[in-house]
């Protein structure tokens, strides 16, 4: 795999229904976890920073930005069908994160946001943007 597809890449999917529902859980769970999660979180609080720090996270500054701007730009992109892959995998880091080791001992209603959307960005780190992403139109521009 090239830095291309690694980047931009997605799977090839004919069908125009499946292509649309894609485009349309893409956009949805990108701008709700953007703006329903992540932006609160630009920048962390001394709260939020605590909270990494009691994970056990070296740099607990360092990850809380990182949990952040994934949550909040990693959101943007994935909406965008932008560099969707690497936008889904810091997605997928943190929400794994998030729902298996911050809410480990929660009852699953409590842990189920974080898992839902890391099932979606594990689906989009799978499959890339579908047919109706930016990173379509940049992937035909650049071969």
């Amino acid at each position: 795999m090239n830095i291309k597809e690694l980047l931009f890449g997605g799977s090839d999917i004919a069908d125009g229904a499946t292509n649309w529902g894609l485009t349309i859980l893409r956009v949805f769970s990108g701008l709700a976890l953007a703006f329903g999660h992540g932006i609160g979180k630009i920048p962390p609080s001394d709260g939020f920073i605590q909270g990494v720090a009691k994970l056990g996270f070296p740099l607990p500054g360092f990850f809380a930005w990182a949990a952040g701007c994934s949550e909040f730009f990693g959101g943007i992109l994935l909406a965008a069908g932008l560099v969707t892959r690497p936008a889904a995998f810091f997605i997928l880091c943190t929400m794994s994160t998030a729902g298996f080791i911050r809410h480990a001992q929660d009852p699953f209603t409590t842990k189920e946001k974080a898992l839902l959307f890391a099932a979606i960005a594990l689906l989009f780190l799978l499959i890339g943007a579908g047919k109706y992403g930016v990173d379509v139109v940049i992937r035909r521009k650049v071969t």
